[in-house]
């Protein structure tokens, strides 16, 4: 299928068929056609240059106003001295007439005052640097104003003689006529020269003021200037802008009914990883939510797939971004080809999809511009496959469960299928008749002793290998728990989904029964002492291997031959449980063996022999102990006793608790534990027998089972 895809920049859109996609040509690049902005260039760069002018002013305008600031100081700062002057002028003579020494101070100032004035006096004519009024240099310019120039002659004319007069009183040793010369000549011109100062103060003012309203003046000016600049800007901006936008709507106006009808999700990716103006309306669904142009690629990608598997898509797609890389012989690495994701429906649940996910180069001017992204929902393909392929593993384990059976000793074949297909009618008539059993206690007594029989039936299984028959045991198991665990109100409705899963195992057992009618006839008591042997040790290691353990069983059940058949099958069932709940609970790791001295292989011995009298079957390992503080904390987490009422119970009461139904040490269940129900089936087995038990265990050295009966 081959889509369009219109983006703001020209482009006209990709192939889905896998080969590059090129622009339409005739189509300008962006970025060549100058002429195009022109217009807009020119304005954005005169608006640059009014800037840059008003800024020069401006920098030069307030420069000029601050030597005039320090100008209108620095006169006032004349005009204050000269009264300085005049003030220690008639300090001096008074404290000639009274015949008191001069004052130090007062000379300092009147000495001090002179000097400034004189230096001051200078600088507005001449210009130079002076000290400001904190005492740091500061530069002054000569006056240039033609106003400013007659007021400083005028002061230079009342200043020089003035100033003539009171340099001989810099020096300590001036005379009472050089102080008196001074005095006169001050009270006789220090108003003119106060009067020509304070004009000169407001001449300083004006210039500064002028200076002023130039700065405003430019500053406004440049303003005005840049708003027009960027009116025009804006208005050949948006003319542009309207043609741009009309050129686009008409590209995509051509694609729009495509995009809304294609049932895969079709969009573009730039080089910075984020989804084009254009996608199609089914990429939405696909991804769950509501896409956005503009959304980063990977972040709608990291809810819905791994780590690796987004770290991966990063890196396949920066190669196809890369132009030196051969498109076609990356697309064999796509690790989005098929990825199971979890999408919001339209009721905002989480659904499972599958989606592939591909990608093709969008090529312009020799360089890779956008990547082509096709979406698809392969959910329904991936399921059928998946069904093919759960229908292909049952026939395989149907197949090789036959290939077992036909392998297996017949006389244990024939038994277990005898067996089995009499427990399970038992199971059936147990459920047949819980309808007539009133009270809850009464209905889960009836599933108890149902899962006492589909556990034995498993176990048995499981000694001769039949992998499928143990696994759908422990199916129809699972209902069992589940029904036994519910509430009052559930077990009506709950026991009408037991029919299914024990027919299912009624099947399995049945097509056996059909695999032993093809055997050579063998009486049911000829099974070998060696196949027997052999069974009990193959569930051992069987399941040692399921649980990461290592143990040597050593089985010697070879005289259970010489029991009666029902005898026989009770014996065995207590075997397999004993043997079963030795390598689960009993043996240890490999590594926690190590840590406690012992040997990575742990040591099951399996004995069955026959006195005088009677009968022992003994089951011992060399694992971990029994546990009573272990059994204690259980019976507590179950909610069977308070720990308040176990402190009444020895060792020996605590670890009797281990044969009660539902009671288990191991954390959840698993194939070969959790469930409580195989010491329980031990126990019961042990009863019909009319046999007692003996269990000696030390912790964290061994345990050992002792069924003991009549000969």
């Amino acid at each position: 299928m081959a889509a369009v895809l219109p983006l703001d920049t020209g482009a006209r859109g990709a192939s889905k068929s896998g080969r590059t996609t090129q622009r339409r040509p005739g189509r300008t690049p962006q970025g060549f056609a100058f002429g195009k902005y022109r217009e807009i260039i020119i304005a954005v760069a005169l608006f640059l240059l009014f800037d840059l002018g008003v800024l020069v002013l401006n920098f030069y305008t307030s420069f000029k106003v601050d030597q005039d600031t320090v100008a209108i100081n620095l006169a006032g700062r004349q005009r204050y001295v000269s009264q300085r002057i005049a003030r220690t002028l008639l300090e001096l003579d008074a404290a000639r007439g009274t015949g008191r020494p001069y004052s130090a101070e007062t000379l300092a100032e009147l000495r001090g005052g002179t000097k400034i004035w004189q230096a001051s006096h200078l600088a507005f004519r001449d210009g130079g640097v002076i000290p400001g009024g904190d005492g740091r240099p500061v530069l002054l310019e000569a006056v240039t104003s033609p106003r400013g120039r007659q007021l400083e002659a005028d002061m230079d004319a009342l200043w020089k003689p003035y100033y003539e007069k009171l340099l001989p009183l810099a020096n300590d040793k001036f005379t009472p006529e050089e102080l008196a010369a001074a005095l006169s000549y001050s009270q006789t011109n220090n108003i003119k020269l106060l009067n020509t100062a304070n004009e000169f103060v407001t001449e300083t003012q004006q210039i500064g003021a002028s200076r002023a309203s130039a700065l405003r003046m430019v500053q406004t000016g440049g303003i005005m200037l840049a708003l027009l600049n960027f009116a025009f800007i804006l208005f050949k901006f948006l003319r542009r802008l309207k043609t741009s936008d009309a050129a686009i709507e008409a590209a995509n106006e051509e694609n729009r009914e495509i995009l809304t009808s294609v049932r895969e999700g079709l969009f573009l990716i730039t080089p910075g990883f984020r989804i084009g103006s254009q996608l199609s309306q089914s990429a939405h669904s696909l991804f769950g939510r509501q896409l956005t142009p503009g959304d980063d690629f990977f972040a709608l990608l990291l809810p819905l797939v791994s780590e690796k598997a987004l770290t991966d898509a990063r890196d396949y797609v920066e190669l196809l971004f890369a132009p030196h890389v051969k498109e076609a012989l990356v697309q064999g690495i796509n690790p989005l080809s098929e990825v199971d994701v979890a999408v919001k429906n339209r009721l905002g649940h989480d659904t499972r999809r599958h989606l592939s996910f591909h990608f093709n180069r969008v090529h312009e001017a020799g360089a890779v511009r956008h990547l082509l992204v096709t979406v698809q929902d392969t959910s329904a393909r991936i399921e059928l496959e998946r069904r093919l392929q759960g229908e292909r593993q049952r026939s395989q384990k149907e197949f090789a469960m036959l290939l077992r059976a036909i392998d297996a000793d017949p006389a244990l074949l024939r038994q277990f299928v005898n067996r089995a297909e009499a427990g399970l009618l038992e199971i059936n008539e147990v459920l047949r008749s819980t309808s007539a059993v009133h009270g809850e206690a009464a209905v889960l007594r009836r599933l108890d002793d149902a899962a006492r029989r589909v556990h034995a039936i498993k176990g048995d299984a499981g000694t001769l290998g039949l992998d499928t028959v143990a696994n759908q045991a422990h199916l129809f198991e699972n209902e069992l728990q589940r029904i036994r665990q519910g509430g009052v109100g559930d077990l009506g409705t709950a026991l009408l989904s037991l029919p299914l899963p024990l027919e299912d195992l009624l099947n399995k057992v049945s097509a056996l029964k059909s695999l032993t009618g093809l055997q050579r006839p063998t009486p049911a008591g000829d099974a070998s002492a060696e196949a027997i042997n052999a069974s009990v040790a193959r569930l051992a290691l069987d399941a040692a291997a399921d649980l990461g353990k290592q143990v040597a069983p050593a089985v010697r059940m070879g005289s259970q031959v010489d029991l009666d058949e029902a005898s026989g099958s009770l014996l065995r069932e207590i075997a397999v449980q004993l043997v079963r709940n030795a390598v689960v609970h009993g043996i240890e790791t490999p590594h926690a063996r190590i840590g406690a001295g012992k040997p990575a292989t742990g040591k099951l011995d399996v004995q069955l022999v026959r006195g005088e009298t009677e009968w022992t079957l003994s089951v011992r390992d060399d694992g971990a102990g029994l546990s009573a503080p272990q059994v204690r904390r259980r019976l507590i987490e179950l909610g069977w006793y308070t720990a308040l009422q176990l402190d009444s119970f020895d060792d020996r009461q605590i670890a009797s608790h281990i044969f009660k139904p539902g009671f288990s040490t191991a954390g959840a269940a698993s194939m070969h534990a959790g469930r409580g129900v195989g010491l329980d089936l031990v126990q019961a087995n042990v009863q019909q027998l009319g046999a007692r038990m003996l269990l000696s265990s030390t912790p964290g050295q061994f345990t050992e089972f002792r069924i003991k009966f009549a000969a």
